[in-house]
């Protein structure tokens, strides 16, 4: 029990660790609203199959790093650029994996986003997904692991620069 002559203090009213502006803060809130739209969309367009707009929220240099995943029968891969991606994107929607028709779900949850120094440049993603098939009829959850994404800012925005995917 707390005694009542001494008050309970929120999280927002403990010191900070190191002083931030109020500028900083919010230009550091967006930032992180930004990268986590990034994980939705990706997640998002997975499944409507277009791939355009899917590529653009990478980087240039983008790598994919995936395990296999014998609950689609894929073979292990590591893809490098915007073309490679693109081209596994549809070679798993022609497969049936994924996109318009296949009755899959991509959900991404459980996201923490921590940028990597003050310049707010660069940021890690850990979050949890899980992947479900026969969505019209029986939802299942075929596979659930983990992404630990990389981004970076661009011109343009928060870009993914590396995905590295685990199961289990």
């Amino acid at each position: 029990m707390v005694p009542v002559d001494s008050p309970q203090r929120s999280v927002v009213d403990q010191p900070a660790v190191r002083s931030v502006s109020a500028d900083a803060s919010i230009e550091r809130v967006a930032a992180e609203l930004e990268i986590r739209n990034v994980l939705a969309r990706l997640a998002q367009l997975a499944d409507t199959g277009d791939t355009d707009e899917y590529v653009s929220l990478l980087t240039d240099d983008v790598v994919w790093a995936m395990p296999p995943n014998p609950a689609i029968d894929l073979a292990a891969s590591e893809r490098r650029g915007r073309d490679e991606i693109a081209a596994g994107q549809r070679e798993r929607m022609a497969a049936g994996h994924q996109g318009p028709g296949s009755n899959t779900m991509h959900m991404v949850n459980t996201i923490s986003v921590r940028f990597d120094d003050d310049s707010n440049e660069s940021a890690t993603a850990h979050s949890y997904f899980m992947f479900w098939s026969s969505t019209a009829s029986d939802p299942t959850i075929t596979s659930i692991g983990r992404y630990e994404d990389r981004f970076g800012r661009t011109a343009s925005g928060w870009k993914l620069a590396r995905r590295t995917i685990t199961f289990g």
